[in-house]
């Protein structure tokens, strides 16, 4: 048995779910991306009496939710699958969105650039529980904004194998980073058939995709890109204070754009996903890490998954502003919260500040956070422990069970050994190495993870054609910024065959 979490029943769910139908064929949804909004016109959508808002006939949404798959691989940078998304898997990937980094160096924070991104994707890399990289912040202090979002995704494919999650800033963004990925592929074909990226497509609250998001939208199912729908429900401003009506409108908003992505293309991967926050009356700020808008993560979750859909949502970080005790109880509560729901992707670990802040420390914190997590929701089953008298036998003639052969099959499965950033010392051992306060510990953490990094190889052709694409949406001519050299002598053998790829990923 999988331990889960039961927050809404079946029949409330039911209840959301229609009238959530209601509002997508009553008052519809303001489709702002002139070529989507036409492709459903086209498909016999039709407008409000007003004619603003595409109306969504509940039959058509009930189609899109049949057409959309249950579950999708994710594949690598080499074609070999490496995330499945759908029932209770769960993957913790770091937070997107970011506008500035916590140098762990200096504890200042700043604007990021390109030698901060190379470094965090480098420490990523090798993050046993982070299942696969996000394009998490921004490099806008080294290079211009239009073309940000494809160097992130530029310095993932170049520093890494793993799937990535991302997205594009501008509404013609996303052409040129597909077309990036597809040179890692024989073709478009197999890009759709073996994708290696997941983009975020935000519906911008008052039932409203504005232009890039319908456009992003419309690009990344025609190339075969799995989508993430996720809304910014602001529970008690553009959302119900409330729980059921904050996942009422929170439902439409999924729905709307999953039934748009199958209009475009039927069976086209879509995750029930999200971004939900509270609105704090007092300070008049949104924390995500709210434990009201965590309700909703897992409440939506539920809505997802009774629909059969993967699911997506924004946990396991904090809205604290450094590596503190806030910091760990946001992100270790809301890790374990999405562990027991289930969600198959979540994004947070990392991110501080509302997300406007990633942290290499909190990184490395996080992941151990999260394979803590991740282990609290393993099957339990008997394990050669039922009947269990002969174990109280064991005990009572040697006194510990160290030494027993049960204990010596099993301890390495059933016993979670935490990573160094968590304090498992005695005082006296802790003040032997110098009591290392959790500060001390992550920042050496980072330290070592990133001296250990093994560089991969990229086609110097690949290299320079993506460097072109890029080039080509400058709107001055002017040199890319320079990628850091890794700083250790680690080897810089060709990690591309599926043996090597195999030892880099532990999953």
């Amino acid at each position: 048995m999988r331990p889960s979490l039961n927050i809404v029943s079946d029949q409330l769910i039911a209840q959301i779910l229609d009238e959530a139908k209601r509002i997508l064929s009553e008052i519809g949804i303001e489709v702002r991306g002139p070529a989507l909004r036409q492709r459903l016109l086209d498909y016999g959508l039709k407008l409000d009496a007003a004619g603003e808002r595409v109306l969504f006939p509940a039959d058509v949404v009930a189609w899109a939710i049949g057409a959309a798959p249950s579950s999708f691989t994710l594949y690598d940078r080499g074609g070999l699958p490496h995330a499945e998304l759908g029932g209770d898997t769960v993957h913790f990937v770091p937070g997107s969105s970011g506008l500035k980094v916590l140098d762990y160096r200096t504890g200042e924070t700043r604007l990021a650039n390109t030698a901060d991104f190379v470094e965090y994707v480098r420490l990523a890399d090798g993050l046993e529980h982070i299942a696969y990289l996000a394009t998490a912040f921004s490099t806008n202090d080294d290079i211009e904004a239009d073309v940000s979002d494809a160097w992130r995704l530029y310095l993932c494919l170049t520093n890494s194998l793993k799937p990535v999650v991302s997205g594009a800033f501008t509404e013609h963004g996303v052409p040129r980073m597909a077309e990036m990925m597809t040179l890692f592929r024989q073709d478009r074909a197999d890009l759709l058939a073996r994708p290696m990226s997941i983009f975020t497509i935000t519906a911008t609250g008052n039932f409203r995709y504005s232009e890039d998001s319908c456009q992003n939208l419309l690009d990344c199912v025609e190339w075969g890109i799995p989508v993430e729908i996720v809304p910014v429900t602001l529970m008690g401003l553009i959302a119900p204070v409330t729980l059921v009506g904050a996942t009422v409108f929170h439902t439409v908003d999924v729905l709307a754009g999953l039934t748009m992505a199958q209009i475009v293309r039927p069976g086209a991967p879509v995750l029930f996903g999200g971004a939900p926050a509270a609105f704090h009356m007092k300070a008049a700020t949104s924390p995500m890490a709210a434990i009201e808008a965590l309700h909703l993560d897992v409440a939506y979750t539920a809505v997802g998954k009774h629909l059969n859909l993967p699911t997506q949502a924004y946990m396991a970080l904090s809205d604290g502003k450094f590596l503190d005790a806030q910091a760990g109880a946001e992100t270790f509560g809301s890790a374990l919260l999405a562990a027991l729901a289930g969600v198959n992707s979540v994004s947070g670990p990392g991110m501080l500040d509302y997300v406007l802040v990633f942290s290499l420390e909190k990184l490395v914190v996080d992941n151990d956070l999260c394979g803590q997590a991740l282990h609290f929701v393993q099957q339990m089953a008997p394990q050669e422990d039922l009947p269990t008298v002969d174990l109280v036998r064991q005990l009572l003639d040697e006194q510990h069970l160290i030494t027993a052969e049960h204990t010596l099959t099993h301890w390495p499965q059933s016993l979670y050994l935490p990573d160094a950033v968590t304090d498992r010392l005695n005082r006296e051992n802790w003040q032997k190495v110098g009591s290392p306060t959790l500060a001390q510990r992550a920042k050496t953490a980072v330290i070592q993870r990133l001296a250990a990094y093994t560089p991969i190889d990229t086609d110097p052709r690949l290299d320079a054609e993506m460097r072109r694409l890029i080039k080509a949406g400058l709107k001055k001519d002017a040199p890319l910024p320079t990628v850091p050299e890794h700083s250790t002598k680690a080897s810089k053998a060709d990690n591309s065959s599926p043996r090597a790829r195999r030892r880099r990923f532990r999953r």
